[in-house]
């Protein structure tokens, strides 16, 4: 019994030290971009195999100051979730429908509500949303359904983390750290992280190929509170959000389809100013943008958070640069695919 106890009271103290010590990375000053809005993709309410109704989750998502959610309930579409989006608790709520086609599950956005169902045929489901003014992502490729690949030709997007996929496959981690999923379940959902090496191995071939946008998805059933501000999309506007409904969503969805954003662990620490473009003479290129490649176009990153980090910037897949510079510019090599990771380098999970 004496064993018993001393070894529950080591495992009290090591949780507790960890708790102690777990903080989200956040910086004073950071002046609030009216250009720069947060949210949260893949959420799945009482309407299909969620717990809540959106308005209970939009309630979580103000209470987390996000700015907007995107639901993605299943069906071909899923029409009372489209009949669920609207402003909500100041929260834009948007809704498009998770999609189960021959190839696995396919998330449609941003579309005019078809007359029809659409087609259980990936490559046509795809076409269809397209013509509907909507764009797709091929949702977790490698957990769950996983995605059977054929041409990728149709598809606007890819799953790089799924918090879901995350939870599922890491639950025995969870085990040690149930109780802290009652106190900060932030810090348990960032011990089970790790970096999504397969998704983003497939989505550089593609890019290679074809422009395909990467997203962050909480795939959120339940632990709403949690997985919402956890992982964000930081999309950039062109004009402050509008308050009217239509304008709003065209915006946001506008911005996700050109590839006007980027995906952050903000459980982790505050992204919020990260910036990356390229400048070719007078023309200045966004994330998503194409161009004719020169010898001129000089790229520049800039992460204005003074914690300790580390910017790895990729070509075709391959990194060609690693520093801990808060501002840099960087010539480009050669023509391709550019994309770029950044590293928390702080005491973390």
């Amino acid at each position: 019994l004496f064993i018993l106890l001393s070894l529950f009271l080591i495992y009290v103290l090591w949780l507790g030290y960890q708790l102690v010590c777990f903080r989200t990375y956040t910086y004073e000053g950071a002046e609030r971009d009216h250009l720069e809005i947060r949210g949260a993709y893949h959420i799945h309410t009482i309407y299909s195999d969620g717990r809540k109704y959106p308005d209970r989750i939009a309630q979580v998502a103000s209470r987390s100051s996000l700015d907007f959610i995107i639901l993605t309930d299943h069906g071909l579409p899923n029409r009372e979730c489209l009949a669920s989006a609207g402003w909500k608790h100041g929260v834009l709520v948007l809704a498009g429908s998770e999609l189960s086609v021959n190839r696995g599950h396919l998330v449609a956005l941003g579309f005019d509500p078809p007359k029809e169902d659409f087609s259980k045929n990936a490559e046509q489901a795809a076409y269809q949303i397209s013509a509907l003014k909507g764009f797709s992502v091929i949702a977790h490729p490698y957990s769950k359904v996983a995605w059977s690949w054929g041409k990728s030709t149709g598809y606007n997007g890819i799953e790089i983390i799924n918090a879901n996929t995350v939870l599922k496959y890491n639950i025995l981690r969870l085990v040690p750290l149930s109780p802290v999923l009652l106190i900060k379940p932030e810090y348990a959902l960032l011990k089970m992280l790790s970096r999504p090496q397969k998704n983003l191995k497939k989505w550089d071939e593609i890019n290679q190929v074809q422009s395909m946008f990467g997203f962050y998805s909480v795939d959120a059933h339940f632990l709403y509170r949690p997985l919402l501000p956890s992982l964000q999309l930081h999309v950039l506007l062109d004009n402050p959000l509008s308050s009217e409904f239509e304008v709003a969503s065209r915006q946001v969805y506008s911005a996700l389809r050109r590839g006007r954003f980027y995906n952050a662990v903000d459980a982790a620490a505050q992204a919020q100013g990260f910036r990356f473009w390229a400048q070719k003479g007078k023309e200045r290129l966004s994330m998503g943008e194409k161009t004719m490649f020169n010898p001129a176009i000089t790229f520049h990153i800039q992460i204005p958070a003074p914690f300790a980090k580390e910017i790895h910037l990729i070509h075709n897949g391959k990194e060609i640069l690693v520093t801990s510079k808060d501002n840099l510019e960087y010539k480009a090599p050669d023509s391709g695919f550019y994309r770029v990771e950044v590293y928390l380098r702080e005491k973390s999970p």
